[in-house]
């Protein structure tokens, strides 16, 4: 059964580490700490993302900014409460951590693979240019009744067939993680810079039950 449901979240992520290893949390003795990796695009842009780390995986008092480093594992959420409400923060759960010596060109440095539920009605709106987006909000089972809500993003084709989906249907999601900066107002005075961080989707299909979703090329 965890093996299972293992499979239903996917993640590789290759780049740079760019900053230190903070502390977390600690669970029945295991410390686990976060660190940054700058993931590069297909442009010249990238993407900054959280990796969460267990302390038995690597020596996180060492300094290891400018390494290049490639993490297998999953893409978790969990509510953070601020401000009187909850805030959903996502993070990296690495699983297996490589050390590279360099990123050849045409590795896959950004993958993720979900089977989940529909668990939100898909947003469908235009661009001010005219490109089709669609917002979609899918919770993804872990073991022990627990679940992580990805907030994933479709675009043109995709977006127009994600906005049929309905809440309870199950779907497949490929693509990559990507980082995202945008202006929170916090009063009529104050306004200040956040990161959210979510799926970008290159290809998604509704699911039968009796059939489970093949991650292909993009297996962990």
């Amino acid at each position: 059964m965890t093996d299972k449901v293992i499979e239903n979240n996917q993640v590789t992520v290759m780049g740079e580490i760019v900053s230190d290893f903070s502390y977390s949390h600690e669970i029945f003795g295991e410390g686990f700490y976060m660190v940054d990796v700058k993931v590069k695009r297909l442009s010249e842009s990238y993407d900054i993302i959280p990796v969460m780390v267990s302390e038995r995986l690597l020596d996180v008092t060492g300094n290891y900014i400018g390494a290049y480093i490639c993490v297998n594992g999953q893409f978790r959420s969990y509510n953070r409460h601020e401000e009187r409400k909850n805030r959903l923060v996502l993070s990296v759960f690495a699983r297996e951590v490589e050390f590279l010596e360099d990123l050849e060109e045409s590795s896959r440095t950004n993958q993720i693979f979900l089977d989940g539920y529909i668990c939100k009605e898909p947003i469908y709106r235009r661009t001010p240019l005219g490109r089709e987006i669609a917002d979609v909000l899918l919770a993804v089972n872990r073991p022990y009744g627990k679940s992580d809500y990805i907030p994933c993003i479709c675009w043109g084709r995709n977006a127009r067939y994600a906005s049929s989906f309905r809440v309870g249907e199950r779907c497949a999601i490929w693509g990559r993680i990507q980082s995202r900066e945008y202006m929170k107002k916090l009063d009529e005075d104050n306004v200040e810079k956040r990161v959210a961080f979510e799926v970008s989707v290159s290809k998604l299909e509704l699911v039968c039950e009796e059939e489970p979703a093949q991650a292909s090329e993009y297996s962990v």
